[in-house]
C-alpha cells in the first residue's frame, strides 16, 4: 500500500515510563506502508512487514520435571491424554532443540528484523507467575513487536531502572541486527557469518528508539518465541487483516528432546517451575509434559481454520539437517525471503561440520545428523517406552516410527521417520 495512511495508537504506559523520559510522538512514514494493529492496543504506521513466528517444539513442550532435580524415570509407562507446555532456557542459545541454529538462519538474512526470545523478558519481570497465566502478555508484546514498537521491553524493566537499550534485549550480543552498522561498527548485516559475542557486548547501546527505526527499514521481522503454549494463542494476531503472520514450527522427535533435557536439566529450573505452577495437575508429571499440548496445535493444523489456511509450516529437524539445503529453500520460499549462495554454504557447514559444544545453549558447527540420532544409543528401552507411549498421537502425526526392541533402536541404519501428515 503506498502513499501516507495514519492511525491512532493507545499504548499502555508503565507508572514508571513516565519518569524514564521515554514518552514520544510516533512518526508516519512513506512507501510501502501498511497499518499493522490489533484491536484493544496499538496502532502505529510503519512500512510493509512481513511477520514470522517460529515455534521451537520441543521446547514448547518441553518444560519437564527433569529439569528441576534429578528425575527418575518411571519403570512402566503411564497414559498419555493430550497436547503440550512451554518455556526456555535463560541463556544464549539451545542446540537441545535445534531452534537457535534455525533461528540463526534468519538472524543471518539481511532482509531480516530478528528477535531473539523477547518474551523472556514477561518470564522474569512474571516470576513467579505460571506459564498459562502469561499468555496473553506474551501476545500483547507479540503485537507490539510486530509493529517495531518497542517500547513494550520498558514495561518490563525494574521500576526506577535505567533506560532500556539495545544491549539490554535478550540475546542482543548474538543478533546481527544490534551488532552491525549503523548500531555497531563491529559487523555488516549483508555479510553472512556468526557475530562474536564479545565483540558485540562492546557495540554502543542504542536506544530504542534508533532501535525501531532500524526496524522499520526491515521488510520482515522474524521472531524466535518457545513461550507460546499452542498456535491457537496466535489466532487474534493471524485473523487481524491489517497483520501478515506466518508460523515456522519447528518440530523435533520426543525421544530426541527427553535425552537432551537430561544433559541439561540444570540450566531450566526456574522457567520449569514456571510451568511446573500450571494448574492442570497433569502437567506435573515429565513425559507427559513434553507432548502435553502438542496435540492441540497438530490438530489445529490438520485441520485449519481459515486464519492457519497457508499462514502454518511445520519443520521436522531431522529433515533439516539431513537436506539442509532443500529445506532452507522451502521455509524461505513459505516466507518470501529469497536464498543466496552464502547463507546456504553457512547451514550446510552449520550441520556438517566436526565440533560440537559440550555446553547445552551454544550454536556450533557439528554433525547435526549425528547428534539428532544420539538418543538412540543413549536412552534405555524403558525410557524410550515410556516416551513414546505418552507421546504417540504427536509422533504418528509427525511422522516419527516407534521402536520394538532395543537392538532395533541402536541399529542406526534403520530410519524412524515416514512420511508426515502436516
Amino acid at each position: 500500500m503506498r502513499g501516507k495512511q495514519y492511525h491512532r495508537q493507545l499504548k499502555l504506559t508503565a507508572p514508571w515510563e513516565n519518569d524514564a523520559g521515554y514518552g514520544r510522538k510516533l512518526r508516519t512514514h512513506r512507501n510501502h506502508t501498511k497499518i499493522i494493529a490489533q484491536p484493544g492496543i496499538v496502532m502505529k504506521v510503519l512500512r510493509r512487514k512481513r511477520i514470522v513466528l517460529f515455534i521451537a517444539y520441543f521446547l514448547l513442550l518441553v518444560l519437564t520435571m527433569l529439569n528441576l532435580a534429578n528425575y527418575k524415570w518411571t519403570k512402566v509407562p503411564q497414559q498419555c491424554n493430550h497436547q503440550m507446555r512451554s518455556a526456555s532456557y535463560q541463556g544464549r542459545s539451545d542446540i537441545r532443540s535445534g531452534s537457535s541454529f534455525f533461528g540463526e538462519l534468519f538472524n543471518q538474512h539481511p532482509e531480516v528484523f530478528f528477535l531473539y526470545e523477547p518474551m523472556w523478558h514477561i518470564w522474569q519481570k512474571l516470576y513467579p507467575g505460571d506459564a498459562v497465566s502469561l499468555q496473553g502478555a506474551a501476545r500483547d508484546m507479540l503485537s507490539s513487536l510486530y509493529r517495531c514498537d518497542l517500547s513494550v521491553f520498558q514495561l518490563y524493566n525494574s521500576p526506577g531502572g535505567k533506560n532500556f537499550t539495545s544491549l539490554g534485549l535478550f540475546g542482543a550480543s548474538l543478533n546481527k541486527v544490534v551488532c552491525s552498522y549503523p548500531l555497531c561498527s563491529a559487523y555488516r548485516k549483508e555479510v553472512v557469518g556468526m557475530v562474536d559475542d564479545k565483540v558485540c557486548k562492546k557495540c554502543p547501546p542504542q536506544s530504542l528508539r534508533l532501535l525501531e527505526e532500524e526496524c522499520l527499514k526491515y521488510s520482515t521481522i522474524v521472531i524466535k518465541g518457545v513461550r507460546i503454549l499452542d498456535v491457537n494463542v496466535l489466532a487474534p494476531l493471524m485473523e487481524d487483516p491489517s497483520l501478515d503472520v506466518k508460523v515456522v514450527h519447528l518440530v523435533r522427535d520426543p525421544r530426541a528432546v527427553a535425552n537432551s533435557r537430561i544433559k541439561s536439566r540444570h540450566g531450566l529450573i526456574r522457567e520449569n517451575l514456571q510451568v511446573v505452577r500450571s494448574r492442570d495437575p497433569k502437567l506435573r508429571r515429565m513425559p507427559f509434559v513434553i507432548c502435553d499440548r502438542t496435540s492441540r496445535t497438530l490438530r489445529t493444523a490438520l485441520n485449519p481454520p481459515s486464519w492457519l489456511k497457508g499462514k502454518y509450516m511445520a519443520v521436522r529437524y531431522e529433515d533439516l539437517v539431513e537436506n539442509p539445503v532443500k529445506i532452507l529453500r522451502n521455509i524461505y520460499r513459505f516466507t518470501n525471503l529469497t536464498t543466496n549462495h552464502d547463507i546456504e554454504s553457512f547451514a550446510l557447514n552449520m550441520t556438517s561440520g566436526s565440533s560440537s559444544s559440550s555446553k547445552p545453549f551454544i550454536v556450533s558447527s557439528r554433525n547435526a545428523t549425528q547428534a539428532a540420532s544420539a538418543w538412540r544409543t543413549v536412552l534405555s528401552i524403558q525410557q524410550i517406552k515410556q516416551v513414546e507411549d505418552y507421546c504417540h498421537h504427536s509422533m504418528v502425526v509427525l511422522g516419527y516410527d516407534r521402536v520394538r526392541t532395543a537392538g532395533e533402536a541402536k541399529d542406526l541404519r534403520k530410519s524412524l521417520l515416514t512420511v508426515s501428515k502436516l
